[in-house]
């Protein structure tokens, strides 16, 4: 039995100062949400953002940061538990 998506989340985010802030998560599947960290085009951490709506990346390492909301997605079950990450949010950034 396959899940069935109905509807794409999709969130708002911001940023004050260098804290990302998520406004409300519409059509919310119920899976994995995580904020994606780049640092100059790299992931640096995806930190979970179920339970709290804002983040402030602690590292200080100076570069270009970009952050954006991703939720999981289930794709097959058939051989193990197969999917992708997709983004759900718009993407914000900052500078060190």
């Amino acid at each position: 039995m396959d899940q069935v998506f109905e509807g794409t989340p999709q969130a708002e985010i911001r940023l004050e100062e260098r804290t990302v802030v998520r406004g409300h998560l519409s059509n919310d599947w119920a899976t994995r949400l995580q904020w994606k960290v780049t640092r100059n085009g790299e992931v640096v951490g995806t930190p979970l953002a179920r339970l709290e709506d804002s983040y402030r990346h602690p590292d200080e390492t100076p570069g270009a940061y970009e952050i954006v909301l991703e939720m999981w997605k289930y794709e097959s079950y058939q051989s193990g538990c197969q999917g992708r990450y997709i983004e759900v949010s718009n993407k914000v950034g900052y500078t060190i």
